[in-house]
């Protein structure tokens, strides 16, 4: 498996973002049967409040369910799995508190580093969504709001120089909107590393937008733990709108 190459390709990817909390949910099972008819590109891990334990269980279902790369996305220090492909590890730049910009990486680096994950850092972008996130809850951050454009863009430029593999513009877990098209398409005219948009993606025409824009994966992730069957016609919206 060349990792970099499945996650970020050529063409947009098409990402599923599943939250550990959720893995007694009997919905996931009827997500995880779509998923084993490749129905993404890449599966993503991670919550706010998740266990490592819980992750673990979690990711060995997937597994069992897709050959797809199962990647995890942290919502803290202790939701690691060396079960996982591997690590996109959040810098949160877009806000000022110190732990999610280095303090919670300096608790987990030593368990990072010995787990052998290939590990990409990437620069994790809050943007408004239409209405408090629990990431912006948690780590006390602001989000960009709509209308900052310049501000969203320069931010991630500033991820960049600083050495991020990727950027990630995230609207928030279930937030009422995702991130505003002008701003998905500033980002990526500044920047020359993928960008991921994710949060507030719940119809076809939200994911021809950010893909559109400029987005190289998108994110859905609430939307389908509470519909799961509608990955089909998602799915199929995107790979139609890619060939095009």
């Amino acid at each position: 498996m060349n990792l970099k190459r499945d996650i970020f390709g050529e063409s947009p990817r098409f990402a599923v973002l599943i939250d550990p909390d959720h893995e007694k949910d009997e919905r996931l099972e009827s997500l995880l049967g779509f998923l084993s008819k490749g129905m993404c590109d890449v599966v993503l891990v991670g919550g706010s409040t998740s266990s490592s334990k819980s992750i673990d269980l979690l990711i060995k279902r997937i597994k069992r369910a897709t050959e797809k790369p199962v990647m995890l996305f942290p919502g803290n220090s202790f939701q690691l799995s060396s079960h996982a492909d591997g690590l996109l590890l959040p810098s949160l730049i877009s806000g000022r508190n110190p732990d999610y910009l280095i303090g919670k990486h300096v608790e987990s680096a030593s368990i990072i580093y010995k787990s052998g994950l290939p590990v990409f850092s990437m620069g994790y972008i809050l943007v408004d969504g239409g209405q408090v996130s629990a990431a912006s809850y948690i780590t006390q951050t602001m989000p960009i709001p709509p209308g900052q454009v310049n501000l969203a863009a320069q931010t991630a430029l500033a991820g960049q120089l600083l050495g991020m593999k990727c950027i990630y513009l995230e609207s928030g877990s279930g937030a009422a909107h995702p991130a505003c098209t002008d701003m998905i398409a500033a980002v990526k005219k500044t920047i020359n590393i993928p960008l991921i948009v994710g949060g507030g993606i719940k119809t076809e025409h939200d994911i021809r937008k950010a893909i559109d824009a400029g987005a190289d994966m998108v994110v859905v992730g609430t939307a389908l733990e509470e519909h799961p069957h509608e990955i089909g016609a998602l799915f199929t919206a995107f790979c139609d709108h890619v060939a095009i």
